[in-house]
């Protein structure tokens, strides 16, 4: 019964491995069938789609050939066209030269008959003078030369008291000429001439950031203040000036260095007898190289080259050099252009008069320094330095101490006169305040919405009436920052200047 029951289970696997077999066959059958038949679509599909595109390609490429085909033939048509148009035109001008050619022809038969016609007349001519002239022979009895002899000796008798009577009117006329030319050039050389004038006075005010410096600058019981008054040479004057002292001495180029050792002192901070020292000892320093620059630049400015090098550093001592207010270095470059200018007018050596007026008043440089006046140190330092003997003569000559030989000396001496006496000269400080104040001024309205300024209390204000339907409350704020901001860039001044916008809204009405 086991053994039974073995062979029956093996049979049922066999037979269900079987069926198994024949179910997964006919599956996969199935399954590889449709697969056939999708497959089949898909290439009927492709194929349709092919062919589509390739229709709708060749549709393309010949709708693109027809393009290019009316393209060309538009090209073609203009071209055609242009060519005809270029074709016209020079049909045109050719039929237009060949009706110039023809009257250039008719032109030239013209002149060539004229010319023959001239020809004959100026040979009858001759021929008609050579009979009035025998004519003439034969009934004076002279020869033509015997005739003209006699002619030319009467005429030379009437004229010579004509001759003599104009030679009178010249020189008369002459003389005025002359007296009007000198002025003319004179005045001319004046119009010319772009000289600054710069005049300066005996003090020098420096400003500070605040009043608590002046206490720095005295120091513990005025020892800062000693010091450095006995190192410079100058007077220190703190006074109730708002944030400013101020330095006075009359020997420029000892308070132009006192000037800059206080701005280093200030802007260092550092005040003491020892860092003075030091400061005052670089600020000498600093101005000799200052006074060798200021040299070579008035030469410059003057056009006059090839100066000896202690001449230029005497030259740039006079920048800190005034005579009545004026300063002498500007007065020099003055002469020198004005003395320039009149020697070209006249045709003389321009490049001696500017020379010697640039070198006229070389003695003011070390006048204080050596005795005597300052037209005999200056032929001195010309002698020394050896400059031209012409030059030499117009230093001499320019104050009349001696009597003027060359034009050029002449020159000198009326373009040092002009220099001197011109308006303004001598009125620069006065005149350099008020263009301040005038500048001040101008800089305030400058701005928009801005009515009227005015600058007050020797310019440390300005006052600014201002538009009030123009600039409001906070516009008045940004407004007088602005102000203030555009004044201390532009403008040069001692202490601070107050800036006051005002603005004021009226309303008006009347009662009836």
């Amino acid at each position: 019964m086991p053994q039974n029951t073995v062979i029956i289970a093996l049979i049922a696997a066999a037979v269900f491995f079987t069926l198994g077999y024949l179910v997964r066959k006919f599956m996969a059958e199935s399954k590889i069938g449709a697969a056939e038949v999708k497959a089949q679509l898909i290439l009927e599909e492709a194929s349709r789609e092919a062919e589509n595109k390739k229709r709708e390609a060749l549709v393309g490429a010949k709708e693109e050939v027809l393009r290019l085909r009316n393209e060309v033939e538009r090209e073609h048509r203009e071209r055609r066209s242009e060519l005809q148009r270029l074709e016209r035109r020079l049909l045109q001008k050719e039929e237009t030269l060949d009706r110039k050619l023809e009257g250039v022809e008719k032109k030239e038969e013209n002149l060539s008959r004229k010319e023959a016609e001239l020809g004959a007349l100026k040979e009858e001519l001759n021929r008609v003078l050579q009979q009035e002239v025998q004519e003439l022979e034969r009934i004076s009895g002279l020869s033509k030369e015997e005739a003209k002899t006699i002619l030319l000796r009467d005429v030379e008798k009437e004229m010579q008291q004509e001759i003599a009577v104009l030679i009178k009117e010249l020189e008369n006329k002459a003389r005025d000429e002359a007296d009007r030319k000198a002025k003319e050039i004179i005045s001319l050389a004046i119009q010319r001439c772009a000289a600054d004038h710069v005049a300066e006075s005996t003090v020098a005010v420096i400003p500070l950031p605040n009043d608590e410096m002046k206490g720095r600058i005295i120091g513990r019981e005025g020892r800062n203040i000693r010091a450095f008054e006995t190192l410079t040479g100058i007077d220190l004057i703190i006074d109730d000036t708002p944030e400013a002292v101020i330095l006075s001495g009359f020997d420029p180029i000892r308070r132009e260095t006192a000037r800059m050792a206080l701005e280093k002192l200030i802007a260092d901070g550092r005040i003491h007898p020892a860092r003075i020292e030091e400061m005052v000892e670089k600020a000498k320093k600093e101005i000799e190289i200052q006074l060798r620059e200021a040299g070579e630049q008035a030469a410059f400015d003057a056009n006059v080259h090839g100066l000896h090098p202690d001449l230029i550093r005497l030259l740039g001592r006079l920048k800190y050099r005034t005579s009545y207010g004026q300063n002498v270095l500007k007065h020099s470059v003055e002469v020198a252009y004005l003395a320039g200018l009149m020697a070209a007018e006249l045709g003389v050596d321009a490049k001696i008069a500017r020379r010697a007026g640039l070198l006229h008043d070389i003695g003011k440089s070390v006048d204080h320094e050596m005795e005597g006046p300052h037209v005999a140190i200056g032929v001195e330092l010309a002698k020394k330095y050896k400059e031209h003997p012409e030059i030499i003569h117009a230093i001499a000559a320019h104050h009349g101490d001696e009597e003027p030989k060359t034009i050029e000396a002449v020159l000198v001496q009326a373009a040092d006169a002009i220099s001197a006496a011109r308006p303004g000269a001598r009125r620069e400080t006065l005149e350099s305040y008020i263009k301040r104040l005038t500048k001040l001024e101008e800089i305030a309205n400058s701005f928009p919405g801005v009515d009227k300024a005015f600058a007050i209390q020797a310019g440390r204000e300005i006052r600014i009436m201002v538009k009030p339907d123009k600039v409001d409350d906070l516009g008045a704020v940004r407004l007088v920052r602005e102000i203030a901001r555009k004044v201390e860039n532009e403008l040069e001044y001692p202490g601070q200047i107050k800036v006051v916008i005002i603005r004021e809204t009226r309303v008006v009405e009347y009662a009836k």
